[in-house]
């Protein structure tokens, strides 16, 4: 009788990893989507932020004509006027690629106008109003969302 009994042990302890990888496995998946998602919520605060610097640039450019930045460092360190001024206190890196490298979305007129996330990579949030409230257009990859800074058009700004 105890040699039909020899591996029955083993037999449930492998059925009880099995199960325990399968488990791990599921929690696994719910870690990594949270974590592409605060990544994603970084990429909109992060190129809002940028985009916003931008126009700020942009906006107190000295005299009529409007310049772009040459590029994100002359956010760091603004020197066209007397006052020196920063409208982004650092550089901030792409979180989803987790390096300092933009794509730059190029201004009509020379200089940056925006910023992209140089990755392939397939996003979560795919619509929903929180991409409007950022003011990115929903896409299925990162590299599609834009963050780019749009004058006021000089017909908004006249008085009725």
């Amino acid at each position: 009788m105890r040699a039909r009994q020899q591996g029955f042990t083993m037999l449930a302890v492998l059925a009880a990893l099995l199960l325990l990888a399968l488990s791990l496995q599921g929690v696994m998946w719910v870690v990594s989507t949270q974590a592409q998602r605060e990544r994603e919520l970084e990429l909109l605060r992060v190129g809002s932020a940028i985009r916003d610097a931008i126009g700020r640039y942009v906006e107190s450019s000295p005299g009529v004509v409007k310049q772009w930045p040459p590029s994100l460092e002359a956010l760091l360190d603004d020197r066209r006027s007397v006052v020196l001024r920063r409208h982004l206190r650092r550089l901030y890196a792409d979180p989803i690629q987790r390096s300092g490298e933009w794509g730059l979305v190029p201004a009509p007129d020379g200089g940056v106008a925006g910023v992209y996330s140089l990755s392939q990579d397939r996003s979560i949030r795919t619509s929903g109003v929180d991409l409007a409230v950022y003011g990115v257009e929903p896409a299925a990859r990162y590299v599609d969302w834009r963050f780019v800074y749009v004058p006021p058009s000089k017909a908004s700004e006249a008085p009725l």
